[in-house]
């Protein structure tokens, strides 16, 4: 597999599990050296993966001061970032948006935007500093076109996409580029949070009939964070099997 991300190092963040691990293996495959950020930090021996990340730190994505602390502590073990990935994010209740429970509301948007902004606020300088970088935010098809019962997450998502197309404007002419996937529903331990009607009707709407696996998301994050995307800023990479309509 070509290493062209060699010299490189990557923040992912959610990368102890799912989309975020698969993630941080596809990097490392590509050359990076890996910092995972996750609120759980144990597991990963168990797993068996055939590599371990640079550094694994705790942090919890919705709190300013763990990130700003989790970014310092970055810098001083592995000396610089060029890439961060904002994966890490909670699917939340499923229940109408009337009754949905505020304190999970804001839990949801804590986690799934905020995080985003909070670890790109982080990140920014240092990158702008250096005249270089890449930002990949994990957004969701439910961002585009909002789906029912999970309000909350739909609402992070989207913000999540508007917030990529605002700051990739402000840092167009600084060498760092700022893009974000959409994935339709994805094959993971999230679905666990998930409800069996919810889970078919999300399968129901994607035309090729399965869902995503991670590892497909993986690859896509790894070629938008590598050097053949070089004029995209901004956009979104849609991964919906053939959902997408815009």
């Amino acid at each position: 597999m070509e290493r062209y991300l060699e010299g490189r190092t990557a923040i992912v963040t959610g990368g102890m599990r799912g989309i975020g691990r698969s993630i941080a293996h596809r990097l490392h495959q590509r050359g990076a050296r890996i910092a995972v950020w996750d609120y759980d930090t144990k597991g990963w021996d168990e797993a068996g993966e055939p590599f371990e990340p640079a550094l694994i730190h705790r942090v919890d994505v919705s709190s300013h001061a763990m990130v700003e602390e989790a970014f310092a502590a970055t810098l001083r073990t592995l000396g610089q970032v060029d890439i961060l990935i904002n994966n890490a994010g909670i699917n939340g209740p499923v229940t109408p948006s009337w009754d949905y429970p505020v304190d999970a509301w804001e839990k949801v948007i804590g986690i799934d935007l905020n995080g985003v902004f909070y670890c790109c606020r982080a990140a920014i300088p240092h990158m702008r500093a250096r005249k270089y970088g890449r930002i990949v935010n994990v957004a969701s098809m439910a961002g585009k076109d909002g789906v029912q019962f999970i309000s909350a997450y739909s609402a992070a998502k989207g913000g999540v996409i508007a917030f990529t197309k605002a700051a990739a404007k402000e840092l167009a002419q600084d060498g760092v580029l700022i893009n974000c996937v959409a994935p339709a529903m994805v094959e993971t331990d999230l679905l666990q949070q998930m409800s069996e009607e919810h889970i078919r009707a999300s399968k129901a709407k994607i035309p090729m009939g399965r869902f995503l696996q991670v590892e497909e998301v993986a690859a896509m994050v790894s070629w938008i964070a590598g050097p053949e995307c070089s004029f995209t800023t901004g956009f979104v990479f849609d991964l919906s099997g053939g959902r997408a309509t815009y």
